[in-house]
Parts: C-alpha cells; structure tokens; sequence
C-alpha cells in the first residue's frame, strides 16, 4: 500500500508519531536553524541544538541526523534534514526541501508514522513549499519489492503515515490530494521501470499502460505486428524483428472537459536493449531493462492528467519493441521505410529508440496537435554531456525553454540544447533520405535530436527530452530518488501542460 500523508493545525505538543523531521541550513559559522527546528529545541528544554552541534552536523544536502527525544516529547526520534546553503536573502528552494524531505523518509526506515515541521521552512507555507514537503516525503518512502519472496515481519520498511503541520489544515487539503497523484504517478513510472525485461515484454508493456489508462476511463489503443505492417510502421517492426515477443504500439487519449488545447506526448519504450546486431558491450547491460522509462513516464502522465481532470486533450503514443539479436534482427546497411514514407539507412542497430519513435511521432502528428512532448532514453551522449541527473531538452526555441522552467519549477534538471545546422550533415545517406547514426561520436545528443526533426511536420512546435541518465539510478538513492528507476520526467511534463493550458 502507498504511504498515506494528511495535514494538520494541531500544535506540535498535542501531536504524536514515531518521529518528527525537521531542517537545518548549512551557514558559514555553523547551523542555521528553521522555525521548526527552533520549536522542537524548546520542546525538548533547548537541548536539541547543541547536540547537532556536538555531534558534528554540517546541515549539508543528504545529511539526516537521527536522535532520541528521551522522553521530552510525543515522539521517540527527531530526524534533522540538511538543506545546504540559503540563497543570498536567506531563502531555500523548493527543491531543497523536497530533497531535505525526501532524504529524511529514507533515513526514517522502520519508523510508521512521521510528523513533518518542513512546511514552515523559509516563513508561512505556500502551495509550492506543501508540494515540496508533500512530494519528498512519499517519493522518498518508494521501494520495490515485489522479487522479495521473503520480506521478514520486523524489517525496516518506510514511514507508511505522514503529517504534515501547516497553519491551516483545511487549506492543505487540496494541494495534498494533488501531490498524492503525482506520487502515485511516478510511482507508477518507477514500478515500471524497475520491473524486469522477462516479465515487461512489449505486449505487456502495452497491456499494462492500457489498464492503467482505462481504469481512469481513458480511450485505449494497441496495435499488434499485423496492424503495425497494416500500417506502415516500418521502423517499429524493424527493430522487433530480433525477437519472438513482438513489438506494439500503444495509444491512450484523454479528452478533458472544455479542452481548448490538444497535446501530443511520444514516448521511447525498448523493453530491453541489447544492441541488436551492433551488441552493446556486456557490462552494465542489465540496466538496459530502464530503456523503456520514456514510454512509462508518458503513459503515466497522460493518466495523471486525467486524474487531475486538467481541461486539456492529450494522446500519448507509445512505441514499444525489445532490440535483440537473432537471425530475424534489423541488420546494418537495411533500408527502413517509416509511416510517414521517409527511408532511413541503418548504420548502428544500437541507435534503435529514434527507429522508433520516429513511426510514432509521424502517428501522433497526424491528429493535428497543438504541441507535440517526446521524452526518450535516447542517448548516452547526454550523460556525457549533462551527467545523470540533468536532462537535455531540444526543440522549437519556445517549447524548449518552457520546458526547461517546467523542470525547473518542478524540480527536474533539465537544459535547453542545440540543434546546430552543420551536425545535420553528419546524417546524409548516399541511397536513402538519411542514415539512423554517425560515426562521429561529436554531439552525438543533438544528432539524436535532428534525425527526430525529420519527423515533425513543419509548424508544429516540439521538444525532446533525452533523459537516458536522469531516469535510472545506478548510484547510491540521493534526496527523494531511490537507486533504480526515478519517474523523471513525469512532473515536468505535468508542469509544461498545465503552462500550456494557462496560456
């Protein structure tokens, strides 16, 4: 079951739990304490501060400190989450606190209930800093365990209950069931992600976003090999060729009350990723099974859309094959003709998710939409260029730069990128319209991003998300994020449609 999260008004000494967090910054003299951190410290007789101090806390980002209460209050451990430096005027971001919220979840492992004195970091609680604390809090709590066959009965599970104190509990109510629906839709991307390649093949892929879709009442669409070669979703087909679990394509449509804008959302699901013929090397493949978080985050964006009953129209179409060797695979030198009757040559059978979804950017541009949101693990370009927690955003200037503030407002890393003139070159075929990849490795994110270029029509703004390192985590957990899949960038591209439908 999902962790439950309620606001109350109650003061803190009427309120119990098995713990209580709060937060400290990182000053150039030592701590600097917030309100909630200073109410706790008189509860417990002033004792609170200087034990931080004696036991060395920094107040730095990902730094949670844990001690007792000793009976002096309604609760047994206090939980003191760093936020890192303030800004110039002293104020700490939104992000900073969802992350300080986030780690304390994390580090409160075992402990049921948890009251949280977050919301009053940097003054009075507004909407965004209650999401902060809000959205931290459950997406912190997020584990994965169903290939544990034997979770023992006392093991340290994540807080299940938190309350969040705020002037007014009445007031919170509405902004706590919109986090609720966002958690559960990244939840819904990080389950997906994180299940494995044997159990998460393309028609079950498919067969989950469907149900997912529909239980919200959804329209839901699933083409089989026989209606993708109906069709002429040359490239899809191509790059399912390699396996015996055949590719398909999934449509999901929400039609919202008085929508006045139709978005179009595309997102990347290769269920596994070998490489094709052109094999990846054996090491760390096994993360290749996250190579479909592109298709997860839209399938749960389009439902959270629906759920929130956002007066928009939005259909994501989803491609989704397993890229495998065999002697059926799609082979280097192959000519591919895609929906829209452009041919490509393949030159690297690695570079299989612009395969894709450039059939499915073709369909989704035929309903005519108003924007067109594509989201991919695309290249490994990006992480080289970005790292793993930022994504690369390419695109119309105007689409890109919104996106770039929706991730910023939400607080996914994202940068706007380029698309330089002189790297479309690097795509000339001699016998078709273009080959799938270059041999030179130089901006090879924004190549990506061209030969997906080709697919839009002209006039329709777009943006691309590469989010091949920011969506799986193959590091230690940090902030909110657990190792394994993260469900970016589902609440950038909430945050880009409600921007769009504001307009």
């Amino acid at each position: 079951m999902p962790p439950t999260i309620s606001a109350t008004d109650h003061p803190l000494e009427k309120l119990t739990g098995d713990a209580v967090v709060v937060a400290v910054g990182k000053g150039p003299d030592g701590l600097l304490p917030t309100p909630g951190a200073e109410a706790v410290d008189r509860l417990l007789g002033g004792r609170l501060l200087p034990a931080l101090a004696d036991l060395g806390a920094r107040g730095a980002e990902d730094e949670v400190t844990r001690l007792p209460s000793f009976g002096q209050g309604p609760f047994p451990v206090v939980a003191v989450a760093g936020l890192g430096a303030p800004d110039a005027l002293g104020a700490y971001t939104a992000e900073a606190v969802r992350r300080a919220s986030g780690a304390a979840s994390r580090a409160l492992a075992g402990r049921r209930s948890v009251v949280s004195l977050l919301a009053a970091v940097g003054g009075p609680p507004d909407a965004e800093r209650l999401h902060a604390v809000a959205e931290g809090a459950l997406l912190g709590a997020y584990e994965f365990t169903a290939y544990k066959s034997d979770l023992p009965a006392d093991r340290k599970a994540p807080p299940s209950d938190f309350t969040i104190v705020v002037p007014v509990a009445a007031e919170a109510e509405a902004a706590l069931r919109r986090t609720r629906a966002v958690a559960d839709a990244v939840a819904l991307v990080r389950d997906l992600v994180n299940t494995p390649p044997n159990d998460l093949y393309p028609a079950e892929l498919a067969a989950r976003g469907a149900a997912a879709g529909e239980k919200l009442g959804l329209a839901a669409e699933i083409l089989d090999e026989d209606a993708l070669a109906a069709g002429g979703y040359g490239g899809i087909l191509a790059v399912g060729a390699g396996s015996v679990r055949k590719p398909r394509l999934l449509r999901l449509t929400y039609a919202g009350p008085g929508a006045r804008k139709k978005i179009a959302l595309v997102g990347k699901g290769i269920t596994f990723d070998s490489g094709g013929i052109s094999i990846k090397p054996a090491a760390n493949m096994e993360n290749m099974k996250s190579d479909m978080a592109g298709a997860a985050a839209v399938i749960a964006t389009v439902c959270l859309v629906a759920q929130l009953r956002l007066p928009v129209e939005v259909t994501a179409t989803v491609p989704i094959a397993e890229n495998l060797p065999s002697g059926t695979a799609y082979r280097p030198a192959d000519i591919i003709t895609f929906r829209n009757g452009k041919k490509a040559e393949i030159t690297n059978t690695d570079a299989e998710g612009r395969v894709v979804l450039a059939d499915a950017i073709a369909r989704a541009a035929e309903d005519r939409p108003d924007v067109l949101l594509e989201t991919s693990t695309l290249t490994g370009a990006q992480q080289v260029a970005l790292g793993n927690r930022t994504s690369g955003v390419m695109g119309t200037e105007e689409l890109r730069d919104a996106v770039v503030a929706a991730g910023a407002r939400s607080g996914e890393g994202m940068w706007p990128m380029p698309l330089p003139i002189e790297l479309r070159r690097g795509l000339d075929s001699p016998i078709a319209d273009f080959v799938n990849a270059t041999t030179d490795r130089m901006g090879g994110m924004l190549v990506g991003g061209h030969f997906l270029s080709e697919f839009v029509p002209d006039g329709l703004p777009w943006a691309h998300i590469d989010i091949a390192g920011p969506s799986y985590n193959t590091g230690s957990p940090w902030g909110y994020n657990p190792k394994g899949g993260t469900g970016v960038p589902v609440r950038t591209l909430l945050a880009t449609i409600e921007a769009l439908i504001a307009d």
